[in-house]
C-alpha cells in the first residue's frame, strides 16, 4: 500500500503564497498519477489539481487555474502544490491522493479515481 503525508499548511494572508508537499512511501510512486483535493467546512470535497505519472500532463480546477501549480519529483517521491495569490475561498483542508490507471481529464478530477489519500493539511487564509 501507498502512504501519503501532507505538509506545508498554515495561516497565510489573502494574496500570499503557500507551498504544500506530499511525501509518498512505497516503491511505485512513479506509477501513480497524483492529485490535490480540498474540503472546506460544510462543503463537498472538490478537485484542485492533478498530474500524470511522468509529470508531463497537468490539470486544474477553473477556480485555481493561473494561481496554483502542481508538480512532482519522482526521485523524491513527492508531489507539490504551489499556491499563489491566495483568496479567502481557498481556505480548506487540502488532501493529497494517488491513483492508478490512465490519466484522463475526466478521471483525475473525480475523487473516486484515487485509491490512496493523505490525512490532509489545513490551509487558513486571512483577510
Amino acid at each position: 500500500q501507498v502512504q501519503l503525508v501532507e505538509s506545508g499548511g498554515g495561516l497565510v494572508q489573502a494574496g500570499g503564497s503557500l507551498r504544500l508537499s506530499c511525501g509518498v512511501s512505497g516503491r511505485t510512486f512513479s506509477s501513480y498519477f497524483m492529485g490535490w483535493f480540498r474540503q472546506a467546512p460544510g462543503k463537498a470535497r472538490e478537485f484542485v489539481a492533478a498530474i500524470s505519472r511522468s509529470g508531463t500532463n497537468t490539470g486544474y480546477a477553473d477556480s485555481v487555474k493561473g494561481r496554483f501549480t502542481i508538480s512532482r519529483d519522482n526521485a523524491k517521491n513527492t508531489v507539490y502544490l504551489q499556491m499563489n495569490s491566495l483568496k479567502l475561498e481557498d481556505a480548506a483542508v487540502y488532501y493529497c491522493a494517488a491513483g492508478a490507471g490512465g490519466y484522463t481529464s475526466g478521471r483525475v478530477s473525480v475523487a473516486s479515481a484515487y485509491s490512496y489519500w493523505g490525512q490532509g493539511t489545513q490551509v487558513t487564509v486571512s483577510s
